[in-house]
């Protein structure tokens, strides 16, 4: 079926969810790289790379999530295979309903379930127009209510942060899109940063990197897969390995050797963006809740937080304790499902 008929068909169903199932609350952590879907009473039940595959003329829906995202460079022009969010927020509204829409149809128990109600979490940086984005796009993909709260807010709930004391808390959550720092005390952000670099960015470095120094030509996924072998920002790494790709200058296939210390230079401008984020985030910290950060540190989240070295390479730029959160991939959606389990005592941390 193609995203229009898909749209049409949905647009044509029974809004009210007189089926008579039952209607299953969702929490969603809605990732430029991945989207993890969690329902309270059943945890984590689904988690897929934010891709879908669609035939160009048609626009049929070929693949989403895993699937999908194993066709990536590897398909003609009649297929495209696209990724619909970018830096955290929605790039392509119907690509992204089309392939929400697939996702709770893996998710639910049962078929013909009623509508959820979702709780999705975005940046905090998030505009007014890209608020209305994700609210159209999860409603045009199934949603019978969608609430919102800001990524470090969930991800500081799941990591058991106190988040309704005075105490003041710091949280870096480097995702595929977006790095968000935010100093939370009493309920809110008294403190933030916003930057459209992550996971994303680190990739497009490796593969500026193996270009112009290596002369190989690489695609997205093994620079993902380059960054997760040997990414490092540690001295003294002597991991290598073999990666294959394109002659730059003469387009044909070869492989070469790569070290994890060329990598740690292809990625030192992303993480040095990084950094000045988090120093910026301090300097507009207030001193009382300053004080507090001296003594309790930062915690990491997000999959860069599993970038070997970067928790002592944050540490000695701040001179503050930094420790990497103990599920740092899940941590925003677990924290989303606590929010969502006890929607009324965190109604303070929702945008409205």
């Amino acid at each position: 079926m193609g995203i229009r008929n898909l749209l049409s068909s949905f647009r044509g169903s029974d809004n009210s969810g007189s089926s008579g199932m039952f209607s299953s609350a969702m929490a969603i952590d809605l990732g430029t790289a991945n989207t993890i879907i969690y329902q309270p009473g059943r945890g984590i039940i689904l988690e897929e790379p934010s891709v879908i595959a669609l035939e160009r003329d048609s626009g049929n829906i070929l693949a989403v999530g895993t699937e999908a995202k194993d066709m990536l460079g590897r398909t003609g022009a009649d297929i495209s295979v696209v990724r619909p969010l970018k830096d955290g927020v929605i790039k392509e509204a119907t690509a992204t309903m089309a392939m929400l829409r697939k996702f709770f149809e893996k998710a639910q128990t049962k078929r013909f379930a009623m509508r959820p109600r979702v709780l999705v979490c975005v940046p905090s940086g998030i505009t007014e127009v890209e608020v209305n984005a994700v609210r159209t796009s999860l409603e045009r993909a199934g949603a019978r209510e969608v609430q919102l709260v800001p990524e470090p807010l969930a991800a500081a709930v799941g990591v058991g942060l106190p988040v309704e004391s005075a105490v003041g808390n710091m949280i870096v959550d480097i995702g595929g899109g977006t790095t968000e720092i935010a100093v939370i005390s009493l309920n809110s952000i008294a403190a933030d940063g916003s930057i459209r670099v992550g996971g994303d960015e680190m990739n497009e470095a490796i593969v500026s990197y193996m270009k112009q120094n290596a002369y190989l030509l690489i695609g997205e996924r093994m620079a993902e897969t380059i960054k997760i072998k040997l990414g490092s920002m540690v001295e003294e790494d002597t991991r290598e390995e073999e990666v294959s790709g394109m002659d730059a200058t003469y387009g044909i296939p070869k492989s070469i050797t790569v070290k994890a210390s060329q990598i740690k230079t292809a990625l030192q401008q992303p993480v040095k963006a990084i950094m000045q984020a988090v120093q910026q985030g301090l300097e507009r910290t207030p001193p009382e809740l300053g004080r507090d950060i001296v003594n309790r540190g930062i915690v990491l989240t997000g999959g860069g937080a599993l970038l070997k070295g970067l928790d002592t390479v944050l540490s000695n730029e701040t001179g503050l304790p930094v420790r990497i959160a103990d599920n740092p991939l899940s941590c925003t959606v677990l924290g989303a499902g606590i929010i969502l389990s006890d929607m009324y005592r965190y109604r303070k941390l929702l945008i409205t």
